[in-house]
């Protein structure tokens, strides 16, 4: 696991949770890849989008019938940044997405240092 987000990371760019926090406009997007436990236990990223790690492809993928298309509607036009706890899931999932057409970047040190950075969250 530790070699495959080594690689992810190589691949995609990080942004600050400030710069994430403060991207405005209808082509950038916050995704969460937290599991849902984590969003009622540790809280939420107001306006972030919230698909768990293991469903963003299905998600990503226009074609799909689970598409969804606050973030299809970003492919090969908007920003995509990809949060998780820490930053492992969501680089993998960051690379899945640059890998589809998408520009992805990981929000670096996950949620744990955007709460750190005293950014909005919800409860």
């Amino acid at each position: 696991m530790k070699d495959l987000v080594a690689e992810a990371k190589g691949r995609v760019a990080t942004v600050s949770p400030e710069h994430a926090a403060t991207s405005e406009g209808s082509a950038t997007l916050v995704l969460d890849v937290r599991e849902p436990g984590e969003l009622e236990t540790h809280g939420r990223v107001p306006d972030a989008l919230h698909v768990p790690r293991g469903l963003v492809e299905s998600r990503a993928d226009a074609t799909a019938q689970t598409a969804e298309a606050r973030l299809t509607d970003l492919r090969e036009t908007g920003c995509v940044h990809v949060l998780c706890g820490s930053g492992a899931r969501a680089a993998l999932a960051a690379d899945t997405l640059r890998a589809m057409g998408y520009q992805a970047s990981v929000i670096e040190g996950g949620f744990e240092a955007w709460k750190a950075k005293g950014l909005p969250v919800e409860t």
